[in-house]
């Protein structure tokens, strides 16, 4: 069971992520992509009509495969603190 406090603060570095306005690099956002796709079980095909897009999203999610629900969300709420400073 996920603890609600991971919960949250997961939500709100999502929430943070979701309403930043500069630019983000290529790099970051396929780790964030990955955790989030993760931490919510979502293992759908990437749905961009780039080729070359998909293949690097396929790729984040492949080397991020082996982590659990709860790692991704921990992961994805260190690297919004580390990379982008809030919470």
């Amino acid at each position: 069971m996920i603890d609600k406090e991971l919960h949250k603060r997961f939500n709100d570095a999502v929430d943070f992520v979701n309403d930043y306005t500069d630019p983000l690099p290529a790099d970051l956002l396929l780790k964030l992509y990955a955790y989030f796709k993760i931490a919510n079980k979502n293992f759908d095909n990437p749905g961009s009509r780039t080729p070359l897009i998909n293949a690097f999203k396929a790729n984040a999610l492949f080397q991020a495969k082996r982590i659990s629900v709860e790692e991704a969300m921990e992961k994805y709420v260190e690297l919004v603190e580390k990379e982008l400073k809030i919470l």
